[in-house]
């Protein structure tokens, strides 16, 4: 599996020009998968491995409008499953998360992405190996950039004091194009409650 900073353009998947084709509303929350969303609410964009059960943990939470899965950090524009899984789109698997700030804060968000998976694995999210399933924070303005640098030294620091000396991986960079996975995998584990879910992290809390 080549690494992030080895994609080729020559390689890659070409993609498509159209958005997959998609229900309109999140089958949870009742509301709008696509924007426009209200001016009230804000946008996270997280990678924590397979984006099923990554989906899952955050639309339990209060104050989440809505929630997708889809494809953010290649080269492939609106690749498919099949694609992603060639390991040469470049894509990380996101979650991408609209939230009311007013019922739930990004920092409330960095602490779950942070406690919820292994970030120190690079390429990996357990038994599940690839670019796809790296940890990545693609943040929306220069705010949620420095929320999510400074969450990155603090979990470092409790990872060490816990006795984890491996060092944290994950990417942290200005949100790219956010491209809308199947029909299929949106809010999976709603439509497949026994589905699989690697979703688990370290037991070290971010303080």
């Amino acid at each position: 599996m080549k690494a992030i900073d080895e994609q080729d353009p020559q390689t890659a998947p070409p993609g498509r020009a159209h958005e997959m084709p998609l229900n309109a509303t999140h089958i949870i929350t009742g509301h709008a998968l696509k924007p426009p969303f209200p001016k009230t609410l804000e946008t996270a964009l997280f990678g924590l491995g397979c984006f099923w059960g990554a989906e899952r943990l955050f639309w339990q939470q209060p104050g989440i409008f809505t929630t997708a899965v889809g494809y953010a950090g290649g080269l492939t524009p609106n690749p498919n499953y099949a694609e992603l899984c060639t390991g040469r789109t470049g894509h990380a698997e996101v979650v991408r998360i609209i939230f009311d700030p007013a019922l739930i804060t990004y920092q409330q968000l960095l602490a779950l992405f942070w406690e919820s998976h292994n970030p120190t694995q690079g390429m990996r999210q357990g038994n599940d190996i690839g670019t796809q399933y790296r940890s990545v924070i693609f943040t929306h303005n220069k705010a949620q950039q420095s929320q999510a640098e400074n969450t990155k030294i603090s979990y470092q620091h409790q990872l060490t004091q816990a006795g984890i000396t491996a060092p944290i991986t994950t990417e942290i960079t200005h949100a790219p194009t956010f491209y809308y996975a199947e029909e299929k995998h949106q809010q999976y584990l709603a439509k497949n409650p026994h589905g699989y879910c690697n979703l688990g992290g370290l037991n070290v809390r971010l303080n």
